[in-house]
């Protein structure tokens, strides 16, 4: 989302390399560039001019370090500022149990989907969850919780009869305490706009049921009409957080960097794909980093600590050690790698990879060569040597490609296994040349 934001951030910051004092008249050219950039994102120009005094208040007459450049110490100090503008530390929910939860929000912002996310990761955090459907206008909106819930294993509540969304709120309260639930997510109705009656609706259920957290879903995409929902329905129902849907699209981001400066009300968790486990705790410092080009290596460890499984990396590392990689190896590892998300995804977490396009042809090379091995038997996996001509017109056939795609494959993997061997044999030197000529010719598919 944010990548036009860092490339032009970074061409800013460049300006100032081989400045040996910074001063109003060095700042100027590039703090201006940086207010362009924020206002390009779609950042309030309010905010925008804020953030930009902020940063020249502190940057003007300090003298540059030794030990870093002109325009690193202002990526420290736009940094510093970002995590501000975005939030200080990440925003916990309420402790109460059983905790309730109100998920308000526009109609299409992804609330439904982000109560089922929310659900799961409150599961994964020791609770029991129910979700309630409190959403009694859109048709399908019943039917999709329901299909999420069964496939979350969360426990479930509606009433398709009833048009009072009060008493279904009351009645799925009652519904938590006896499946001895302590987490309720209460599903309300979105409009196309906010409107009289949309408020008025929510308001009585929340004087009913006394929630603990009332979160607006907010589509990230919406840029400043998100942050005037935000303040319309915190003006309303007193927010307590906000969740940020659609981070992964091509937004420009101005939403994120602006919500909490104009509403006060706190980031708390943003949605980064269209499946449940696209979604995760808001971590202003983090974000603020990847704006900054400089990856979110914390993340990348925590994603791959949940998803990749630890006995099976143990297995991994010993073969590898041993030289002893095959193609079913090399199968379990791309799967592994899946389940963290998106190409796209991993290696915006990579410092110094924010802008870097993985593009779709990426994903597509990943499935095919996933296809490939999938269309080999089990001894054909574990032992290449044995794939003649026409087990390769077999394979390639199964797997809906062209031979040569088949044979570029295990010509690539015969190449990664000679790099293994070298690495067992202390052939580093070799195997770095190894590598140059791989990247050459287009690299292992997924890796």
């Amino acid at each position: 989302m944010f990548e036009s934001l860092t490339d032009k951030l970074g061409s800013a910051l460049r300006n100032l390399r081989g400045v040996g004092q910074l001063t109003e008249a060095n700042m100027a050219e590039a703090l201006q560039e940086v207010r362009t950039a924020l206002l390009a994102a779609d950042v309030h120009f309010k905010v925008a001019r804020e953030f930009v005094e902020r940063v020249q208040a502190q940057c003007v007459g300090q003298d540059v370090l030794k030990s870093v450049t002109p325009g690193q110490q202002v990526v420290k100090i736009i940094n510093d500022e970002l995590v501000r503008l975005l939030g200080e530390g990440a925003t916990s929910l309420s402790a109460a149990r059983p905790l309730k939860i109100m998920m308000v929000g526009l109609h299409g912002s992804g609330k439904t989907t982000s109560t089922a996310k929310l659900g799961k990761l409150l599961k994964k955090r020791g609770y029991r969850p129910l979700v309630a459907a409190c959403d009694i206008y859109r048709p399908a909106a019943i039917d999709q919780l329901e299909i999420l819930a069964k496939q979350e294993e969360l426990e479930f509540y509606a009433d398709r009869t009833s048009q009072d969304v009060t008493a279904i709120g009351v009645a799925a309260l009652a519904a938590a305490v006896a499946a001895g639930c302590d987490c309720i997510l209460f599903d309300t109705a979105g409009r196309l706009q906010i409107d009289t009656d949309l408020i008025e609706e929510v308001k009585r259920l929340r004087a009913r049921v006394q929630p603990d957290e009332v979160l607006l879903v907010a589509d990230g995409a919406l840029g400043q009409e998100a942050v005037n929902v935000a303040k319309a329905f915190h003006d309303a129902l007193a927010l307590t957080g906000l969740i940020l849907t659609k981070m992964d699209g091509d937004a420009r981001g101005g939403a994120a960097l602006s919500i909490k400066s104009i509403t006060g009300v706190p980031i708390k968790f943003v949605g980064t794909g269209e499946k449940t486990a696209d979604f995760d705790t808001f971590y202003p410092d983090r974000l603020a980093s990847r704006i900054l080009g400089m990856g979110d290596v914390v993340s990348l460890v925590e994603k791959a600590q949940e998803t990749i499984d630890q006995k099976e990396a143990e297995r991994m590392a010993e073969k590898l050690r041993k030289a002893d990689f095959n193609l079913e190896d090399f199968l379990s590892q791309m799967q592994q790698v899946k389940k963290m998300g998106s190409m796209q995804s991993i290696v915006g977490m990579m410092p110094g990879m924010s802008g870097v396009e993985v593009g779709p042809d990426a994903e597509k090379q990943m499935a095919r060569t996933e296809a490939i091995i999938h269309s080999m038997t089990k001894q054909e996996r574990r032992k290449p040597d044995i794939l003649n001509g026409n087990r390769r017109q077999r394979i390639a056939k199964g797997a809906g490609v062209k031979i040569v795609e088949v044979n570029q494959l295990l010509k690539q993997f015969q190449q990664m296994q000679k790099m293994m061997k070298m690495m067992q044999g202390g052939g580093a030197k070799k195997m770095m040349r190894q590598m140059e000529a791989m990247r050459g010719k287009g690299g292992f598919p997924g890796m």
